[in-house]
């Protein structure tokens, strides 16, 4: 029984930091196309700024299943 849970718990983590790594590649795509898009600095300063809040959750996101993968091996 404990191994089992131990192991949705495993692969919950990874669900995790798999949302949070998409999360982090959409990030890096929204700024690459609007850098591509020949926006002036104020324009693209606005964009990186608006970029930001979601790429700090998508890291978060991304740590935070890190660490319930290690905690359901530690414990599995």
């Amino acid at each position: 029984m404990w191994g089992t849970m131990f192991e949705f718990i495993t692969w919950g983590g990874a669900a995790l930091s798999l949302a949070g790594l998409v999360g982090l590649v959409w990030c890096i795509l929204r700024v690459m196309k609007a850098r591509k898009s020949g926006l002036s600095d104020e324009e693209l300063r606005a964009v990186v700024q608006g970029v930001l809040p979601w790429n700090l959750a998508s890291l978060f996101l991304s740590v935070l299943g890190l660490m319930v993968v290690i905690v359901g091996i530690s414990f599995g």
